[in-house]
């Protein structure tokens, strides 16, 4: 049998469409979940409970606290920025690393995974939307916090123009738009996470040990990353940029730690992709 002479373009042309599918299908998948959700709703509550704390106890400044904590009583739109520093630490990379941990695992320990693998999808493509769908949720989780710290800073405190840390002001519209950056900033942040969580989670059918994992680098990391002895180590680090958004608030923006963040992770992504490749391309599902 013999194909005509137009049925191999169209089978070409099919192939993005059934990739959007696929992913498509794993978006549904994760954030039909509700684990996803509780996880976006914690998050969300982080600014909730930092500016009730501060609208029950407000005070004259005293300095102590996240950066930014002191400017929230006079601008609400503060919230949305302290509630991410404080949430970079822990909250976000704990909840990545469990989205991350279980992007294979979590197939393998429920049995999925080989059926997965029976459609006609590579497993580098099933690889590739795992690590999609899991930094779409790191953008998720960003956002919620951000949302959630813009709306409830704007129903507690009053709203306007924001004065940056150069000292230079800029209006409600811009400061929301750096807010928009501050996201892409931290979840660019995060994608080496997900790379490395894409990795361990390739070698065991025990998501919760992967998950475990996955936060227990971003913990080494960042302890690492305050021990002076090891200082020719901070530039490789995982969490090395992940405080560099504050360049998007000085006027006009420092876009050299943009750029060398994308660099660091994009590194992450390569090796830790690769391995995850080798790995699984090398793992018999059915065992």
């Amino acid at each position: 049998m013999t194909l005509s002479s137009n049925e191999p373009a169209q089978r070409a042309s099919q192939r993005p469409a059934s990739g959007m599918v696929f992913m498509a299908s794993e978006l549904a998948i994760l954030f039909r979940r509700r684990r996803t959700w509780a996880l976006l709703l914690a998050l969300a509550a982080i600014p909730v409970l930092i500016a009730v704390a501060v609208r029950l106890t407000s005070g004259p400044p005293t300095g102590r606290g996240p950066a930014f904590l002191d400017q929230i009583t006079q601008n609400g739109l503060f919230v949305a920025v302290a509630a991410i520093t404080v949430a970079i630490p822990l909250f976000l990379p704990l909840t990545v690393g469990v989205v991350a941990g279980d992007t294979i695992a979590g197939e393998a320990s429920t049995g999925t995974l080989r059926y997965l693998l029976v459609a006609p999808v590579g497993r580098g493509r099933l690889l590739a939307v795992k690590l999609a769908g899991a930094v779409v949720f790191c953008l998720a989780a960003t956002l919620a916090v951000v949302l959630a710290g813009t709306l409830i800073g704007a129903a507690l405190f009053p709203v306007g123009p924001v004065t940056l840390l150069s000292g230079d002001t800029v209006s409600i519209g811009e400061s929301l738009l750096r807010s928009g950056l501050i996201c892409a900033y931290v979840t660019l942040s995060l994608t080496g996470l997900c790379a490395i969580g894409l990795f361990i989670s390739t070698l065991t059918d025990v998501p919760v040990g992967a998950m475990a994992a996955t936060v227990v680098v971003s913990v080494v990391s960042q302890v690492v990353g305050q021990l002076p002895q090891l200082e020719v180590l901070h530039p490789w680090l995982l969490s090395h940029y992940w405080f560099g958004f504050a360049d998007l608030l000085r006027q006009p923006i420092e876009w050299s730690s943009f750029a060398a963040n994308a660099l660091l992770q994009s590194g992450y992504v390569l090796v830790f992709g690769a391995l995850a490749y080798g790995r699984f391309t090398s793992r018999d599902v059915l065992a």
